[in-house]
């Protein structure tokens, strides 16, 4: 590692991105995320790039899928309902298999709602919030530290596997300055791209990028293809961290700001004689199910805290199968979640299962 910086986390999710081959951004601005645009607006003329305010986040994601076809790196970034207009856009280049890296710096809502902190888009980047059958990696950073390398990593994982990568974080994490510690120099993974449209000179066949297959078999064909990607990836790329797992007998399931209050609450609990861990997702897709496998011999139940009505309770649900109870605490709205308040429902959980 090398120079050391006090930087907000937006401004360091931007830095990242050019110190990993980002010479593209294309978007419109949005709270609590435009300190990326502004920062990508001043930097990138000077490294050789292009900044592009687009006329909204259509034409920019649209944007995005031409820039990117060229198997140049590119990104854009929006928060809640910027990225609900990206999502056709965000469907082709699934379809297209055109690799990307979108950030979602996520506010409350549904709606306009406002622009405090949630994780109410969880359902929307997980799932595949536009249609058809897709996925796209979901990276869930939890410190400004972690918004630097995941981005850097967001662009090797979009071209390792030529695919849509997520960065979400929270209002909380694009907004607060941290230490960033940045690398003298970034593990750039850049394969080759024969399928790109670079112009060929007579020397090659025409490349093409589409997502339109009107034979119902071609379109069947590509779909299960991805799917075969889609497994792969949920076999390599799964990424967690379990925190005061050893002896735990209760597990908060926790991710981005959430999982730092996470960390406070058990410090505390445990001061009370609750044997509490963590499991922070750092994918949310692919969703860490081996995280819970992995604790499941010493769980008594689970706690899953998020910033949302209960999205990632869904997955924790599943990946627990009936297997130990699970219990939920959720605030909305822009609501943070209170130590206090994960306390008590820990001792209520004690209480229940003795």
């Amino acid at each position: 590692m090398g120079q050391k910086l006090l930087m907000k986390g937006n401004e360091a999710i931007a830095e990242a991105a050019i110190r990993a081959g980002c010479l593209h951004y294309f978007g419109y601005p949005i709270t609590p995320q435009t300190e990326i645009a502004h920062y990508m607006a001043k930097k990138l003329p000077k490294v050789g790039g292009v900044f592009l305010q687009a006329e909204s986040e259509v034409a920019a994601i649209n944007m995005v899928y031409g820039a990117g076809s060229t198997g140049t790196r590119v990104m854009t970034s929006s928060s809640s309902p910027g990225i609900s207009l990206k999502q056709e856009g965000l469907s082709y280049l699934a379809g297209s298999e055109v690799p990307a890296v979108v950030v979602n710096i996520v506010r409350g809502g549904p709606g306009l709602g406002g622009i405090q902190p949630a994780q109410s888009d969880y359902f929307q980047a997980t799932k595949g919030g536009g249609h058809g059958d897709y996925k796209q990696i979901v990276l869930a950073p939890s410190s400004v530290q972690e918004l630097y390398e995941l981005t850097v990593e967001a662009f090797n994982l979009a071209d390792r596997y030529r695919i849509v990568v997520m960065v979400m974080g929270d209002g909380i994490l694009g907004q607060m300055m941290e230490v960033v510690e940045f690398r003298d120099k970034e593990p750039i993974e850049r394969p080759d791209a024969p399928w790109a449209t670079t112009g060929h000179g007579c020397e090659r066949s025409q490349n093409v990028i589409t997502s339109i297959h009107l034979s119902p078999a071609v379109l069947e064909k590509m779909n299960l293809s991805r799917l075969e990607k889609y497994k792969q990836i949920e076999e390599k790329e799964c990424r967690y961290e379990l925190f005061n797992d050893e002896d735990a007998e209760f597990f908060i399931v926790a991710y981005g700001t959430v999982a730092r209050i996470a960390k406070s609450v058990i410090e505390t609990a445990r001061q009370e004689g609750l044997n509490v861990g963590l499991i922070r997702p750092v994918t949310l897709w692919p969703f860490p199910r081996k995280a819970i496998d992995k604790v499941m011999g010493t769980a008594k139940a689970f706690l899953t805290v998020e910033m949302s009505a209960g999205q990632m309770l869904e997955d924790v649900m599943l990946s627990v199968c009936g297997r130990k109870p699970v219990y939920f605490h959720g605030r909305m709205g822009g609501m943070v979640p209170a130590k206090e308040d994960i306390l008590q429902k820990l001792r209520e959980m004690k209480e229940q299962l003795g």
